[in-house]
């Protein structure tokens, strides 16, 4: 049963936060009742899909009203080098009238039915949400029925967003993919350095600056979850002989089960920053090594390390003068809240503050282990105190996800977008360079100087600077300078008279106008 499963994710024995409680606390679980709002930072059913729409070739069929798909579309810059039908996303699109009468299960199974038929996919995920879960259709049973019926695979994931946040449902993600798809293929071409790396999302097609690392080193990945992956490399995933979770807290439960059921041992690394990167090829070469790659195989990694870390430092040199010093907020969570802080930490920044909400206890120790004896840990921090932490100019650059970029903004302070909707690539060597590259032109655009001026008027919109007066003749510049004041009425007129057809010392033109002032103290109007 559904209440089962989620009992079994919330007592995970690798999450970090289990591993530190007792006995006791740890057969409690980690559930918290919902309270109204609480989704929408991401609820179960968002990640998920999350979690299983990077799989390129497969049809993602969610069952349940339009605003659960439309809500979820494309919310995740994932690079594909495949089929583009991952993109598209079907839902059921049920009406009340299908909950009425009971015929969402008919609508489910003629939806799959007509998925095979047209676009013939290399399987079907089907995610169960809050209204059919409610209801009580047996999504299971349908995917059962409808696989057997057209020959392909159809994977339900229930996914029902009561059921608690986004990063539970990657769990549940990954749990679907362990129950129905890992281990149904056996690939023919294993061999003794695959790999699976798991929680890599590809955004902005950062992986593939990594892969062609692993390729010079004849590094083969069976399968990157999600991350531009294929249904049937998921699915032969469990002939890897090492995994690496790069987000420990979306897919490290899979790892871990991985372990047991195939033996595959696995580590956490991190493809952020130039160091980063080293140490995760060096443990994933010496893992491969232990279990029968080439014993060369950590001797050319040694080689590939020093040669990349001395280009990138290189292409790093002329940003550290101008970097050095300055202070980055991070707002973000997960690996990034402490990868990405030794990624900055390289150049010579300093962080004045990482979030952790999302980070699991070794996260935080990695953390206090770079920042040493004042890690500027948070769980989270309400608008009001980050727009009051940058509008005091405590920090000189915000790196965050895009929902607090308009805080930053009102605060007149950079930001730079770190989370899932980033279109730069910020993974492996060239990334790291990217990533320093893009602060350092948000740090300088000259629009922050332009927005941090105070404007010439006050409260009530009452001038509070003398007003720029410019010449009517001898410039033909529309900002010549600062002059003098000049209160008289000829020269409050004299640009009119530069800018007509007519020439402003015209006696006719002057005798013509001049009767309108007539008794009042400006009859000299053109007179020097």
């Amino acid at each position: 049963m559904l209440k089962d499963k989620v009992k079994a994710l919330f007592e995970e024995p690798a999450c970090g936060k289990n591993q530190a409680k007792s006995e006791k606390d740890r057969k409690a679980g980690c559930s918290k009742p919902l309270t109204p709002g609480a989704a929408a930072g991401g609820c179960a059913f968002d990640g998920a899909k999350i979690a299983l729409q990077p799989v390129t070739d497969a049809a993602h069929l969610i069952h349940g009203p339009l605003a659960c798909e439309g809500n979820s579309w494309d919310n995740r810059g994932s690079g594909s080098s495949g089929s583009d039908l991952w993109r598209r996303s079907f839902t059921t699109d049920l009406t009340e009238l299908d909950i009425v009468t009971g015929t969402g299960e008919k609508k489910l199974y003629k939806a799959i039915r007509e998925i095979k038929q047209r676009f013939e996919p290399a399987a079907v995920f089907v995610y169960a949400t809050c209204v059919t879960a409610l209801i009580g259709d047996d999504i299971d049973a349908v995917c059962k029925a409808a696989a057997a019926k057209y020959g392909v695979p159809v994977i339900p994931v229930q996914s029902a967003g009561f059921v608690g946040s986004k990063n539970l449902g990657n769990k549940i993600a990954g749990q679907a993919l362990l129950d129905h798809v890992i281990g149904t293929v056996e690939p023919d071409d294993v061999g003794p350095t695959d790999v699976v790396i798991l929680g890599e999302f590809n955004l902005a097609g950062e992986f593939w600056q990594v892969k062609p690392l692993l390729d010079r080193l004849g590094i083969k990945v069976r399968a990157c979850v999600p991350g531009d992956a294929r249904y049937a490399e998921i699915a032969a995933a469990h002939t890897a002989r090492a995994t690496m979770v790069v987000c420990s807290t979306a897919l490290v439960g899979l790892a871990r089960q991985m372990q047991e059921r195939w033996g595959i041992p696995y580590f956490e690394g991190s493809f952020y920053g130039v160091l980063d990167t080293s140490e995760s090829l060096r443990q994933m070469a010496k893992l491969l090594v232990a279990r029968g790659a080439p014993a060369d195989l950590i001797e050319r990694t040694e080689a590939l390390v020093t040669e990349e870390e001395a280009r990138a430092f290189a292409r790093l040199e002329p940003y550290k003068a101008r970097l050095a010093g300055k202070r980055v907020l991070l707002n973000t969570g997960g690996v990034k809240s402490w990868s990405v802080v030794a990624a900055l930490m390289e150049v010579g920044m300093d962080i004045v503050g990482t979030s952790v909400k999302k980070s699991t206890t070794e996260d935080r120790e990695r953390i206090k282990i770079l920042m040493r004896e004042d890690p500027h840990m948070f769980e989270s921090m309400a608008p009001r105190d980050l727009y009051k932490m940058l509008a005091d100019d405590e920090a000189d650059i915000m790196l965050s996800g895009g929902r607090t970029q308009f805080i930053a903004l009102k605060a007149k302070t950079p930001w730079l977008d770190i989370n899932q909707e980033r279109v730069h690539p910020y993974g492996g060597y060239d990334g790291m360079v990217e990533l320093v590259k893009q602060i350092d032109i948000a740090l300088r655009n000259p629009i922050w100087e332009q927005v941090r001026t105070p404007a010439p008027w006050d409260a009530d919109g009452n001038l509070i600077e003398a007003v720029v007066r410019f010449p009517a003749t001898g410039t033909s510049s529309p900002l010549p300078g600062m002059v003098e004041p000049d209160d008289s009425f000829a020269a409050r007129h004299r640009k009119k008279f530069a800018e007509s057809r007519v020439d402003g010392t015209d006696t006719a033109y002057l005798a013509h106008h001049r009767k309108k002032f007539v008794g009042r103290e400006a009859d000299d109007i053109g007179d020097d």
